[in-house]
């Protein structure tokens, strides 16, 4: 919470019943009414606003927009005019997106959900000489990059987590099927979990089964076959890859196939959205168990300001996107000031490699020489929290980045 605005945050956290965090930590926090007067600068945002991704686009708009009003509207003391472009569902989408941005003078650009969409506006930055710090997508080919910055993870990370934990908890005799859209990201995650798994381990021998793959709402009966295929290996658990609504239906489809096993798999299948639609229906999702870099219930001062105001201002609890987003805030932000009263595009990228540990929501981290975070990953698990399922935090995995 560096350079946050001690007023704005006492504010905050007293609506949120929680004053008493700040006076009982230290956060190093300056109030921007000292700084001097600095020249308005532009931000943008590029984030998906309809189609199959919105539910993440709209994640990611709120974390920024959080860290933004937690610092009274400025990124290094500079008021900030935040400008969101909306990415659509493809490459063409989010490449007019950027070009709108950068046409507008941003001093640096944030976002990006789609890893297809990452891959096609990286010449574009590159060129531009304005750095992305990108908060979601994030593809493990996505390397040499001089502008590009991600504070989310690398792609395979919560698949090799996750690999890493069930190579020893799996018995020797269970049988793990693979369940997974035809799609680039999807090879990222089965590379890192074989990785971590070993590739050549008996008990996930079975072919991996390949779905179709949906941007936006699958049909009711979109992976019956599929599903029917794996199952008719009877597999004793199942490791998949899905996220949004794809992910509903998936969750939907297993259990009315009648699968009733452990489910594992990247946080995205139980991120956000995905829980909300099993309300009526809690018993499909319970005990499904996910590997990702954040979780809702983590007990630092960082996490315990944004969740609680974060809760306050949405009304529910915030995601990995989210956070993600309000951590792209927190690294601007620290840049920005870096490089001085009149900032340029070229200044703030060299001031990104010299930050050093973010204060994060997640567990403090810090880029490594990918320009990717080195951090924490957890596993979580399904579970009631009152009357809501929540992903609940249960240890940590591994550090990885």
């Amino acid at each position: 919470m560096s350079q946050m605005n001690r007023r704005r945050v006492v504010q905050l956290l007293a609506a949120a019943g929680t004053a008493g965090l700040v006076a009982g930590c230290g956060t190093g926090a300056t109030d921007t009414r000292s700084d001097p007067e600095l020249g308005p600068i532009k931000i943008g945002l590029v984030a998906p606003q309809a189609g199959g991704l919105k539910a993440i686009g709209e994640e990611m708009i709120n974390g920024f927009q959080l860290f933004l009003e937690l610092n009274e509207g400025r990124l290094g003391g500079h008021p900030t005019e935040l400008l969101i472009a909306d990415e659509g569902d493809t490459v063409k989408s989010g490449k007019a997106a950027v070009d709108e941005l950068l046409k507008q003078g941003v001093l640096a650009l944030t976002g990006v959900a789609g890893t297809d969409v990452m891959l096609g506006v990286r010449d574009t930055v590159e060129q531009a000489r304005v750095p992305l710090v990108g908060s979601n997508a994030s593809p493990t080919s996505l390397q040499s990059v001089v502008y590009i910055w991600r504070t989310s993870y690398v792609l395979d990370e919560a698949a090799r987590a996750m690999g890493r934990y069930l190579r020893n908890r799996l018995s020797r005799s269970t049988r793990l099927a693979i369940i997974m859209p035809e799609a680039p990201a999807s090879q990222d995650v089965l590379r890192g979990f074989r990785q971590e798994f070993g590739a050549s381990d008996s008990r996930i021998e079975d072919p991996v089964t390949w779905t179709a793959n949906h941007t936006g709402a699958p049909g009711k009966s979109a992976y019956d076959q599929d599903i029917k295929k794996a199952l008719g290996r009877k597999p004793d658990a199942i490791f998949c890859f899905y996220h949004g609504q794809p992910a509903v239906e998936f969750i939907k489809q297993l259990r009315g196939a009648g699968f009733t096993g452990r489910v594992y798999a990247p946080g995205f299948l139980t991120e956000g959205e995905v829980l909300k639609s099993f309300r009526s229906t809690p018993e499909n999702a319970l005990g499904i168990q996910t590997a990702l870099n954040y979780s809702a219930d983590i007990n630092n001062a960082a996490n315990r300001l944004f969740a609680s105001t974060y809760r306050k201002k949405h009304g529910i609890s915030p995601t990995t996107y989210a956070m993600a987003s309000y951590d792209a805030g927190q690294v601007l932000d620290q840049a920005i000031r870096i490089a001085g009263e009149t900032p340029t595009p070229q200044q703030v990228n060299l001031a990104l490699g010299r930050i050093g540990q973010i204060d994060s929501p997640r567990g403090a981290w810090q880029f490594n020489q990918p320009r990717t975070p080195q951090q924490k990953w957890y596993l979580r698990e399904v579970q009631m929290d009152g009357q809501v399922l929540s992903n609940v935090l249960i240890t940590e995995l591994a550090t990885l980045g």
